[in-house]
């Protein structure tokens, strides 16, 4: 067969030269020449959506980022003021108040973010899309933003602020009467209430917000950030802003997660595994595979597993360096956890053709490490797992009958964590610019500061 014509096989050893020279951004455009010249004219260009439910205060955010971003604010309303063609047919629609169809308002948004102004200082656009729909036609379209915010807050807040809304008539600035009174008092008196929606009504777009709001979320994931509005708007302001100047670089993520056993290493890999695709890389797991794989390397590992014995590192370097080098692997990145235990295995590691390229250490102290492993039990009838704090048994029936794993007794432990502080100075001495992330928080903490250094220069 001619190789010109077979599949085309990146090796891993792409990814890791890419990432060094910064080229994955140059290995995707049909026409190379114009993908340059756009990327170079629009590389720092902003290019925001900022979603949410009614009321939840985003046109008050996307106003302040227009300003002091330099960005064009383009709403629903600025897209039916233009005079084109296309805005005089989604008027007729508004005028008869009907709902503009979808691929008009896809053609009115792109015809709208071609214009200069938008290609050359980028734009902000608030509340669009609304559903799954519009958000697949866009991207179809090619209109991708970098950054796309998520407002969110409780409905009843959000009825709240709903009732005391103030508009000023002369600038369209929405102010309330208990969250966001204007300090200018000339402006506090020209202030009007404007009542468009009933209560059901407003409830109504709630619901229907409600049930297009996951779908819409998980088709801008990578890109996503949700930020709890039920707080100052200065704060929410300070959150949206920080997360928008972040920059983002097209580079397969080779993530490395290190810390104490207890530290949640297992969970957040699943949890960004899930989000961003990335391979979940189970250093045991992956023994275990192999083990049970026939094969006569899987039988070696396996006399050590039985032993409970270490596995000497040239094997598991040959399962890790098989594995890594998969097409998924290459791809879509990998998240990594369980492996380098020791000074040794990191050198190891780096010198082989899967360093990583972002580091995470969380930082768990042993007492932490002790409660949540030693007081976990497992129900021998139902498979139920339980925590003696966190989730205990339902029941004293329940309790009796809950089975402690040895590897999980106390002295075994604690065994374990003066092992992983042995060695800790040796992998940080590796890895001197690893990010080091306070695991006591609780899990959803933990992973909103990983994903925030994920996704961060």
């Amino acid at each position: 067969m001619d190789d010109s014509v077979g599949p085309l096989r990146i090796p891993p050893q792409m990814s890791a030269y890419a990432d060094k020279h910064n080229l994955f951004h140059l290995l995707q455009p049909e026409d190379p020449i114009s993908y340059l010249i756009r990327l170079l004219q629009t590389a720092d260009v902003p290019r925001i959506m900022l979603l949410g439910p009614p009321a939840v205060g985003k046109h008050s955010v996307a106003k302040k980022l227009s300003a002091e971003l330099g960005v064009v604010h383009v709403t629903t309303d600025s897209l039916l003021e233009d005079q084109s063609e296309l805005s005089t047919q989604a008027r007729e629609y508004t005028l008869t108040q009907q709902e503009v169809p979808a691929e008009l308002l896809i053609q009115l948004i792109k015809q709208r973010l071609n214009g200069a102004d938008c290609f050359s200082q980028g734009w902000v656009m608030e509340g669009i899309p609304q559903n799954y729909l519009q958000g697949l036609m866009l991207q179809q379209a090619g209109v991708c933003p970098k950054h796309v915010v998520l407002l969110e807050a409780p409905d009843d807040v959000l009825l709240e602020r709903a009732r005391g809304r103030m508009v000023d008539p002369q600038t369209g600035d929405v102010y309330h009467q208990s969250f966001l009174w204007p300090a200018d008092d000339a402006v506090a008196e020209r202030l009007e209430k404007r009542e468009d929606l009933t209560e059901e009504q407003r409830l109504a777009d709630m619901r229907r917000y409600r049930c297009e709001v996951t779908t819409l979320a998980a088709a801008y994931q990578d890109v996503l950030q949700v930020v709890n509005s039920d707080q100052p708007i200065t704060d929410v302001y300070q959150q949206v802003v920080t997360f928008v100047k972040t920059r983002r670089y097209y580079r397969t993520p080779r993530v490395l997660l290190l810390g104490p056993p207890g530290s949640g290493k297992s969970h957040q890999a699943r949890q960004l595994s899930n989000k961003y695709k990335m391979v979940d890389v189970s250093c045991s797991q992956l023994l275990r595979a192999a083990a049970a794989n026939g094969s006569a390397m899987g039988a070696e590992i396996q006399s050590y597993l039985v032993a409970d014995q270490p596995v000497p590192d040239s094997l598991v370097l040959k399962v890790l360096d098989e594995r890594l080098s998969r097409l998924d692997c290459a791809s879509r990145g990998w998240i990594l956890h369980g492996f380098p235990k020791d000074l040794e295995q990191g050198k190891s590691l780096e010198e082989s053709q899967h360093q990583p390229n972002r580091v995470y250490f969380l930082e768990v102290t042993d007492d932490v490490c002790l409660d949540r492993i030693t007081l976990k039990a497992t129900d021998p009838v139902t498979g139920e797992r339980y925590h003696a704090l966190t989730r205990p048994a339902p029941n004293s029936e329940v309790q009796k009958r809950l089975r402690t794993r040895p590897q999980d007794s106390v002295p075994r432990v604690a065994l374990k964590l003066k092992v992983y502080r042995k060695h800790a100075a040796g992998l940080r001495s590796i890895y001197p610019d690893a990010v080091h992330i306070e695991g006591d928080q609780d899990f959803k903490s933990v992973f909103e500061a990983l994903e925030s250094r994920l996704t961060a220069d």
